[in-house]
Order: C-alpha cells, then sequence, then structure tokens
C-alpha cells in the first residue's frame, strides 16, 4: 500500500496540462493508496484565497487517509528527528519525520518529490520510492 507525500499532489495539482495526474494514476495502477492527516493540512495551509480552500478541502474530504497512533506519534517523530540530529543529519521538516513514522508504523510505502525521505530511508526501515512526475522517463 502506498502513502502519497504532499510534494506529489503539490506536483499533480500544479500541472494544469494534467499530464502529471495522468502520470501518478497509471504509477498507481490501482494500487490502495493513502494520505496522511499531516498532508491534508499542508496542502489546505498553501490555498491562496477562500475559493481554492473549499475547492482543496471539498477535494480532501473523499479521499483515503490513514490516521496515526495519536498517543505516540508526537514522541516517535521527535525520536526520529532526534536520532538523525545525532548522527549529523538535519531534516527539513518535522512533517517529514511524522509521514515516514506514519509509513513505517503501517507499513507503507511514501511516494513522494521530497529528498528528506530518501535521507530518513538510509538509517531506517522506511520504504519509499522517489517519483520524477513530468519526465518520459519516471521510475
Amino acid at each position: 500500500m502506498l502513502l502519497i507525500d504532499t510534494s506529489i499532489w503539490i506536483e499533480v495539482l500544479r500541472d494544469k496540462s494534467k499530464l502529471k495526474a495522468t502520470q501518478l494514476k497509471t504509477i498507481i495502477d490501482q494500487r490502495p493508496y493513502y494520505i496522511s492527516i499531516f498532508t491534508k493540512m499542508e496542502l489546505l495551509q498553501g490555498c491562496k484565497n477562500e475559493i481554492e480552500w473549499k475547492k482543496m478541502s471539498s477535494y480532501l474530504a473523499v479521499q483515503n487517509y490513514i490516521e496515526p497512533d495519536y498517543r505516540s506519534i508526537w514522541e516517535n517523530c521527535a525520536r526520529l528527528y532526534f536520532e538523525l540530529r545525532r548522527k549529523g543529519i538535519t531534516i527539513r521538516s518535522n512533517i517529514d519525520c511524522a509521514i515516514s513514522i506514519l509509513a513505517i508504523e503501517n507499513n507503507l510505502i511514501v511516494y513522494h518529490c521530497d529528498r528528506d525521505f530518501e535521507v530518513i530511508a538510509k538509517h531506517t526501515v522506511l520504504k519509499q520510492k522517489k517519483l520524477n512526475l513530468g519526465t518520459k522517463n519516471h521510475p
């Protein structure tokens, strides 16, 4: 099962040609996928106006979400950030740590366009795949 990161959705939603949406559908190919509540937050906070907010909110209302264990997600996220920082690695976003923990705990593959997931995967059991949407030779 897949967890589609915010970075993918941003690529798809910004592409007026819809080519990236078509590529994403092909890549997903009938496999179940989820969005995290963290992605929902990031997409909504990026809205430029009320019209965009309402459109995004409606779109997100019908997506499949994977919910974190709220008793442990924050501490596990902080621990991941802490452990990586002790190794001299700084992750640019705590949200990427939270999405990584959510994926690890639920055995999901994170599909993304964000280098932090590659770094996190090198030091954890995170399964990830970086997509290059918009290129003819996407993975």
